[in-house]
């Protein structure tokens, strides 16, 4: 009877306690940064939306009244009065408080801390990058979409830091000038096709920095922009995309106890998978193409040379060679692709910013050659233009989430070890006191700013033109690359073309909606319709006839290189001297 009654009660009090601990998840500890009201086991699940989520975690929902009247005395709704500032963008009311620069959301068992102000991105991930390094345990998106081998969230580690270092050594700013020739040759071949066919302009930009970036990596270009693995690159990573940042996904980490579920449970793990063996098939076939080339004596120079070196030394496999490659390609071909695609929305738009950019390059340049990498320094007014795009449209709009190594504490709140930290680049971006309309594209808020991309990003975040790149250790590397393809693409667009809005049915020229964003991790702006002409016969010609020179040093039949140009800085890689 007594042995009885003490397995009962040892039952009870077990249940007992296994339901306290049920009834704390989802609530707010009280160390925690102040968010908004939580609810059992969801937290604030419920008040994130399922698509656009930037609208709510970049003050659209989440941080205007009443959620958080009685944490930030707000008593009075969004008005312009005190600290509680709001700006208006179709029906959604975007809100900044100074003093609100760190808030948390509490998602089921996991802890969320948002950075909403430059101040906050620099003493937590600037001054103290060592801590929040690492990235949170993506389920679906990195251990089963991506085998684990996604470098963009990739788990802090010895792994990261060597494929960091090697990254460091063929993409940094000696290395980054000498890319400048197969920009220029794939740039000419952009203007082309959109003398060609003009209605094709976003495939046109999106071979133009694929091929960019498959020449750097592997060695080759690509000459279509129906080519299957560019489609396949693109669609892959845009569902990607999407799946990682899917409710399911969110929620099979948020819930680790669903990640047991049988595949049949979670469709999304069985979607995930065979996502996997797509992008796997498309980038390990890059990088065995390259790594066969390279064997034969065939292959030209180029960052497989560095991967190949560094494989035959670490012995890391076939398939996380694919993927370091891969991730790369990424990088290279969507951001940049994005930011274009935005400049022009933005040039539709606000026309006058055409009209500025074009009597600048007209007085700088001229009628009679395009404008070249030489011209940088020369044309302000464009640099300004690539600054307001990447601050405007920024493309990874909340940008890749960081994840704390220890427990640390900032202005007395506690962010607990393992928190996901994110990196709010869309309520940076559009704080109006950082940037007065912020929906407004206004490239002339940057004059007299001379500091390039990279070094704004390294600078005082108070100054930073945009927070696209990342920052800390997790900082993009091909940020030196990407400023010369956006001057480049910015620059000699605005030269060659004029870019109008065609009419409707009743003749009156089409509206753009600036919100209608699509993708998931990183976005660009829905497909628009868009009138490209050239600017005149003679600039038409110029752009026809510097195609025809640049053939001269690519095979007749297939467009590639004959050779790499001089000078190329490939197979660098020294990890003695690298840094972290």
């Amino acid at each position: 009877m007594a042995h009885d009654l003490i397995v009962t009660l040892v039952f009870s009090l077990s249940v007992l306690f296994c339901l306290f601990k049920m009834g704390r998840v989802g609530s707010r500890a009280s160390n925690l940064p102040p968010g908004p009201p939580t609810l059992p086991l969801l937290g604030n699940l419920h008040l994130v939306r399922l698509t656009s989520p930037y609208l709510d975690l970049g003050f659209a929902n989440l941080n205007r009244c009443p959620f958080f009247d009685h944490m930030f005395n707000c008593k009075n709704g969004p008005k312009n009065t005190g600290n509680c500032r709001t700006a208006t963008v179709r029906s959604i009311t975007l809100t900044s408080r100074s003093d609100r620069p760190i808030y948390s959301l509490v998602l089921g068992t996991k802890v969320m801390i948002v950075l909403s102000s430059d101040d906050a991105i620099s003493d937590v991930l600037v001054k103290k990058s060592g801590n929040y390094s690492d990235r949170p345990d993506m389920f679906i998106g990195q251990k089963i979409a991506s085998g684990n081998l996604r470098l963009v969230v990739m788990r802090y580690g010895d792994n990261w830091r060597m494929i960091h270092r090697m990254i460091h050594n063929i993409m940094n700013i000696k290395a980054a000038v000498t890319y400048v020739p197969y920009q220029d040759l794939e740039n000419k071949f952009l203007l082309e096709g959109l003398l060609d066919t003009p209605a094709d302009f976003l495939p046109h930009i999106r071979r133009f920095t694929y091929s960019l970036s498959t020449q750097m990596i592997f060695g080759y270009r690509c000459v279509n922009n129906r080519d299957p693995n560019l489609l396949q690159l693109f669609e892959s990573f845009e569902n990607w995309g999407k799946l990682a940042g899917s409710s399911s996904a969110q929620i099979a980490d948020l819930f680790p106890v669903l990640q047991k579920l049988p595949d049949f449970m979670t469709p999304n793990v069985s979607y995930a998978k065979k996502l996997f063996e797509i992008e796997r098939k498309n980038y390990v076939g890059h990088w065995m193409r390259s790594k066969k080339a390279l064997d034969s004596g065939k292959g030209l120079p180029c960052f497989c040379n560095d991967i190949y070196r560094v494989q035959s030394q670490e012995g890391f496999s076939d398939d996380a060679a694919g993927y370091i490659s891969g991730s790369l390609l990424e990088a290279g071909s969507d951001t940049t692709a994005s930011t274009l695609y935005g400049f022009i929305q933005a040039a539709l738009v606000w026309p006058e910013v055409q009209r500025r950019a074009q009597e600048e390059i007209d007085r700088v340049v001229g009628p009679s050659r395009l404008p070249t990498i030489d011209d940088y320094d020369s044309l302000p007014y464009i640099r300004c233009c690539i600054k307001e795009s990447l601050r405007w449209m920024p493309t990874v709009i909340l940008g890749v989430p960081h994840a704390a190594i220890k427990e640390d504490t900032y202005n007395g709140y506690v962010i607990p070890q393992g928190a996901t930290v994110v990196n709010n680049v869309w309520a940076i971006h559009m704080d109006p006191e950082r940037s007065e309309n912020p929906r407004v594209f206004k490239p002339e808020r940057f004059k007299g700013d001379d500091t390039s991309l990279y070094q704004s990003a390294v600078g005082n975040t108070k100054n930073r033109d945009n927070f696209v790149f990342g920052t800390g250790r997790r900082l993009c590397q091909g940020i030196h690359i990407a400023e010369r393809s956006l001057f480049l693409g910015i620059s000699r667009l605005m030269w060659a073309f004029n870019f109008e809005r065609p009419v409707d049915a009743k003749g009156a020229p089409v509206q753009y909606d600036i919100e209608d964003l699509v993708g998931g991790i990183t976005v660009q702006p829905s497909d628009y319709p868009a009138i490209i002409k050239p600017r005149s016969a003679e600039k038409a010609q110029i752009i026809r006839d510097s195609v025809e020179e640049c053939k001269q040093f690519l095979d007749p039949d297939t467009l590639q290189w004959k050779k790499v140009p001089e000078g190329m800085a490939f197979s660098t890689w020294m990890p003695d001297t690298a840094q972290d």
